[in-house]
């Protein structure tokens, strides 16, 4: 049996479609809030959420959460029930035309980063149970308990689409007291929670994991997986963390100022901006030099090589052939001649 996925992130701060706000905003109207008192704060507009191609980044996703969750503190559950295969866009398509379940969950798990999702769940087996445990030590304590109820709804409603009948749950358990009221929880996850338990994480029958897909077809899921790294890849140049570092880096003179410069920069520790950035794929480091490189195509053809590895932070210009070399596979110089540069060096 083909193992269960690592997921490919372990913090909800990635961008995100603003269909997600979206469809916060349409739940908080039909109980009987206005858009713009939802939209409060966010930067986003109620036209924006008219556009299929824009993104939010995930703090303004998060605020809209806080108003909703605000006005609404106990609706997590049932949020989480309209959360459907096709509100991913080309990502559920990519659920659907999937052989089996666990190769759907396998999907989810790889592009995570192209959910909603604020919990980071993980997938494992246990004693014949296919077990979705959430990780919610990185959500704002007033707003934790709402997002792991809308997360755990969602992933349940979203496993059970794809199967007739749905795939029943056997356990859900929440690392929270028992609320006063549990009937919405009764309703979307087809049992009585448990709730005070040492992790959030829903139990269903491993078994489910072999069953085809009824619209499962390896042309049409090879396509989407195809889109789906595509919308990755652009989402991760742009945005979130390794953005905001590459964004300090390349503001003039500031290419050698230093990881510890930079997580001040930024509001956080060093060993915080290092583990976010672990947490992305990615590392000072590998941004560093990615900066570097750029800076480096562009500056080489009008200053020598001496000044560019100057401009770059380098101490010796022999450090930056060295690293240009492992770029470009050629030395700085012959990449000069060979863009047209008089530039020696």
């Amino acid at each position: 049996m083909e193992s269960l996925a690592e997921p490919v992130i372990g913090h909800w701060d990635f961008p995100r479609s603003v269909a997600g706000v979206a469809l916060l905003v349409r739940f908080g109207v039909e109980h009987g809030h206005d858009a713009e008192s939802l939209l409060v704060d966010s930067g986003i507009t109620p036209a924006d959420l008219t556009d299929p191609t824009a993104e939010v980044a995930a703090v303004q996703e998060l605020r809209v959460v806080r108003t909703l969750a605000g006005l609404m503190p106990d609706a997590g559950p049932a949020l989480g029930g309209r959360y459907h295969v096709t509100t991913f866009g080309i990502l559920g398509y990519a659920f659907m035309s999937s052989p089996t379940v666990l190769d759907a969950v396998n999907v989810a798990l790889r592009f995570l980063d192209l959910s909603f999702t604020f919990s980071i769940p993980r997938a494992s087996l246990v004693d014949g149970r296919a077990r979705i445990e959430l990780d919610d030590s990185a959500l704002p304590t007033p707003v934790a308990r709402f997002l792991v109820e809308r997360d755990l709804a969602a992933i349940h409603t979203v496993i059970g689409e794809l199967l007739p009948g749905g795939v029943p749950l056997l356990a859900a358990d929440f690392a929270f007291p028992e609320p006063a009221d549990v009937t919405e929880h009764e309703r979307v996850f087809g049992l009585r929670p448990r709730f005070g338990q040492a992790v959030t994480a829903a139990d269903f029958d491993a078994a489910f994991l072999h069953r085809p897909l009824p619209q499962a077809d390896p042309h049409t899921v090879a396509a989407c997986e195809a889109q789906c790294r595509d919308l990755v890849a652009r989402r991760r140049a742009r945005v979130g963390i390794a953005h905001e570092v590459r964004d300090l880096l390349t503001r003039p003179g500031s290419i050698a100022i230093g990881m510890e410069q930079v997580a001040r920069e930024l509001a956080i520790s060093t060993r915080t901006l290092r583990r976010r950035l672990a947490e992305c794929g990615t590392s000072y480091q590998e941004l560093l030099d990615e900066v570097r490189e750029a800076l480096a195509q562009e500056l080489l053809t009008t200053l020598a090589v001496e000044d560019v590895a100057l401009r770059l932070g380098y101490a010796e210009a022999s450090s930056f052939i060295h690293a240009f070399k492992r770029w470009k596979g050629v030395t700085p110089a012959a990449y000069a001649r060979s863009h047209g540069s008089p530039i020696r060096g």
